[in-house]
This record gives C-alpha cells, sequence and structure tokens, in this order.
C-alpha cells in the first residue's frame, strides 16, 4: 500500500537553488501552504507555498497570464484551486477535494524542478521569507484537543491523581474535549500570563491571581480539509481524503489553575488563553514518506471495529521530530542561542490521528474545512522526551537548570517557548515544519 508518487522523489531538485541545501525545511518534496503578506504592508493576505527560503504567491501565479500557459497551470482544476488560495484564509481550498490539492501540488512540483520550462514565470511570484508576516492559514471554526499520548496520560495523572493515573477509558477511546479556537494564535504570538482562581491544599478558599505555574504543551496539530454532513461519520480508511495538513502546537497551560477546575467537567480558564501555531501546514500528501505502520500492546484492550483497520496499522503513525527550546530574557540580552528541553516523535502516540477523526465522527458529528485538531502533549517513554514542563520537573518538584545558570520549574515572563520539527529517514528527503514560538508577557493588572 503506497502513497508516494513522483513529487515525493528524492532525487527532484529545485531551480530555487535554497531548497537543495542539506536540511533545508522546504525542499522541493514539501510545498507547505500559509497565510502571507510582505512585512509593514498594506498588502491583502493571500496563500503562498514555501520552496527554500522563498515563498511562491499563488495569488500573482493565479493572475500571471504567462503562468497560465505553463504545463500543469492551465488546467481547469488546478487554475480553481490556485483562485481559491488567492483568498485570505485558505478555507475554500481546504473545503476542495483532497484530488485537487494534489493536483495544484504536483503542478507546482513541476514548475518548480530543475529544467522546468515554467521557471521564468514562477520566479516573477516569488517573495522572500525573512520579508514577510504570517496569519493564521485558515478561520479555525471548531478545535478539539486530543489527548493521545500515554506517556504524557500516565505522567500527569499520577500528579493529579495518585491513586488512579490513568482512568479505564483511555485505553478504549481517543480522550478530547472542545477548545477556544479563538485565542489560537500564529508563531510569534506574544500572551499575558493568565489570571485565575487557584486553591492551594492548606487554604481554607481559593483566591484570585496570576498564574504561577505556566506551561508549554508540545504537541501536533492537524487540519480538517473537506468535512463531513452531520448525521455522516468518516470511516477510518477514508480519513486521508479529509485530513489536509498538519503544523507544530503549542498548546498553553496553566497548571494551578487546572488543578482546581478541571473536576469534573475538564479543561476550562487553563487552556483557554492562549495557543500558538506554526504559519505553515505540511500536507498530509507531503508526509506520506513518513507513515509508519501503527499496533497496540496485545496486553492492552484492542480498538472496537470502527477504530481499526489494516490501513490504519499499516500506515497509520508519522513519524514526526519534535523538538522544544527556551530563550530566557537572559538569553536574549546575553545574544545567547535558545537551549533544547526536548526530543520526541509524534510516532510514539497512541492513538492515530485516524483513530481520532473516526471517533470525533462517529456519533454524526459533522467536520467543516478549517476545523483544528490538537494531538495532545506528545511524550515518549524516556524522561528526556517529556513534552511539557510539569513532566520535566515533577510537578515542580525538581528544578530544570539551564546552561545559563538560571533555573525553571515552570515558565517565567519574558521566556519565548520555541518548537520546531521535522522528518527525516534513510533514503528520503527531510522536510521541516518550520517553527513556532510564543513570547510569555506579564499579567495585566
Amino acid at each position: 500500500m503506497s502513497l508516494l508518487n513522483n513529487t515525493h522523489n528524492p532525487e527532484l531538485k529545485s531551480w530555487v537553488e535554497s531548497a537543495n541545501i542539506e536540511d533545508c525545511d522546504f525542499p522541493i518534496q514539501n510545498l507547505p501552504f500559509a497565510i502571507f503578506r510582505r512585512a509593514n504592508s498594506s498588502e491583502k493576505f493571500r496563500g503562498g507555498v514555501a520552496i527554500g527560503d522563498q515563498i511562491v504567491d499563488l495569488a500573482a501565479l493565479s493572475k500571471m497570464e504567462q503562468a497560465q500557459n505553463c504545463d500543469g497551470f492551465s488546467d481547469q482544476v488546478v487554475g480553481q484551486a490556485l483562485i481559491s488560495c488567492s483568498q485570505t484564509t485558505l478555507n475554500d481550498f481546504m473545503a476542495m477535494p483532497a484530488s485537487t490539492w494534489s493536483a495544484l501540488r504536483a503542478a507546482l512540483s513541476k514548475a518548480l524542478a530543475k529544467g522546468s520550462d515554467s521557471a521564468s514565470a514562477i520566479e516573477q511570484c516569488l517573495v522572500y521569507q525573512n520579508e514577510v508576516e504570517f496569519d493564521l492559514p485558515c478561520r479555525i471554526g471548531d478545535y478539539t484537543d486530543f489527548y493521545t499520548s500515554i506517556h504524557h496520560a500516565t505522567t500527569v495523572g499520577a500528579l493529579f491523581r495518585p491513586d488512579n493515573p490513568l482512568l479505564p477509558n483511555y485505553k478504549w477511546l481517543p480522550i478530547g474535549y472542545h477548545g477556544r479556537s479563538s485565542s489560537i494564535g500564529v508563531s510569534g504570538q506574544q500572551f499575558h500570563r493568565p489570571q485565575g482562581q487557584t486553591k492551594a491544599p492548606d487554604a481554607d478558599k481559593p483566591s484570585l491571581g496570576p498564574c504561577k505555574r505556566l506551561d508549554y504543551e508540545m504537541e501536533v496539530g492537524i487540519y480538517i480539509g473537506n468535512g463531513n454532513a452531520m448525521g455522516d461519520k468518516i470511516d477510518i480508511d477514508d480519513v486521508d481524503d479529509h485530513i489536509f495538513g498538519m503544523c507544530l502546537f503549542n498548546d498553553l497551560s496553566a497548571r494551578d489553575i487546572q488543578g482546581w477546575e478541571y473536576q469534573p467537567l475538564g479543561p476550562f480558564l487553563a487552556k483557554n488563553f492562549a495557543s500558538t501555531v506554526s504559519p505553515w501546514i505540511i500536507t498530509n500528501e507531503a508526509l506520506a514518506p513518513f507513515r509508519l505502520a501503527w499496533n497496540r500492546d496485545q496486553a492492552d484492550p484492542q480498538p472496537l471495529d470502527y477504530l481499526s483497520s489494516d490501513r490504519n496499522s499499516d500506515l497509520g503513525s508519522y513519524d514526526v521530530q519534535l523538538e522544544v527550546f527556551l530563550e530566557t530574557s537572559k538569553m536574549r540580552e546575553s545574544a545567547q542561542a535558545p537551549q533544547k528541553l526536548t526530543q520526541s516523535s509524534f510516532r510514539h502516540s497512541y492513538w492515530t490521528v485516524g483513530q481520532m477523526m473516526a471517533h470525533h465522527t462517529v456519533n454524526g458529528c459533522n467536520l467543516v474545512a478549517g476545523d483544528f485538531f490538537g494531538s495532545g502533549t506528545q511524550s515518549g517513554p524516556e524522561q528526556g522526551e517529556a513534552g511539557s514542563m510539569l513532566e520535566l520537573s515533577d510537578g515542580g518538584k525538581r528544578e530544570i537548570k539551564l546552561d545559563n545558570g538560571e533555573v525553571r520549574t515552570f515558565l517565567a515572563d519574558g521566556d519565548n517557548i520555541i518548537m520546531r520539527g521535522h522528518c527525516q529517514k534513510d533514503g528520503v528527503t527531510r522536510i521541516g515544519f518550520g517553527e513556532v514560538s510564543a513570547l510569555v508577557l506579564p499579567a495585566k493588572g
């Protein structure tokens, strides 16, 4: 069962030379989508595709008569895709069939490849990435945050519920909650330390004040493409027709607020004050070479039929390498590089993206283009693979010592959290996710 085509060919090189540099995040095998405009301009935001250190301006390409005569762009389906990518969000493009996403990707791959007759036309549509600013790539209508790392769930469960860390439903269904889409921002987001109600163990009553245990969560974000009608479910074998792509996702958390409020209905103010996505959507098609077999430990409950299939077992996992770096105010002032705190992989996820989608819709819930899933904090089995400071500091009991002499248990004001991601394996061209950053500002008032 292969999802590969010529756009994944590791022999492909681009006439945009920066795309051919070793360890480039955006080689011709990637071609991720974003919404951008030139920085400090009054231009409309519009769709673009990354190639090397540049962006193909899809609105400019759509309007260029010369490009209409290029091989691949004269196709009506590709032309309509370009028009939809010229808008201020990618929602209309994401709502198109997966075959349309693939057709535009194939046309761009051919036009950007070395020896292409389209080079002179496409070159007029290039903008340097360091000259632009980004917006959210789409209008996120609804956001569901899952809890798919059993390593994170067990560790955090033990901190909150020492006698019952992993609840019995965890191994039977992908746990999730409905998050707040309006506070999701694009990389570079600056947010104020949240205030909320907390209760100390020895206090008679709760108090209101700034969060003292501010944390990041290293996650993968999943963007939904074309959706399903209300009342219809999405079969686990059909999910690739509905997954547009993925990004890096920092789901910021106020752990002290969370500890007081989360029972009985789960996350609320601890999770809705800010979350940050990377600007680029790495398409599901680009990730095809990095998909892996998924399996469940035979000692654990096996998924119900609607969460199980041969296709999901063969290709359900994604090997996305995830890293978190911390840049403190002191590091910035001293021009020191951010320090890596952790590295893990999305392949450790207990539940697959397909299982998330199949479960989300089994009751007839309708997904629409631009809906968003968070994977939940992605932690691996080792201590150095913990995806949150809550885990790294053992609930605040152990200091995280930084190389410059500073220490942390949770985030301080002025801290900048930077997450990076990439996919890499032998015989395949490495592709990257870019990065997502979020800066902590002091609490207001």
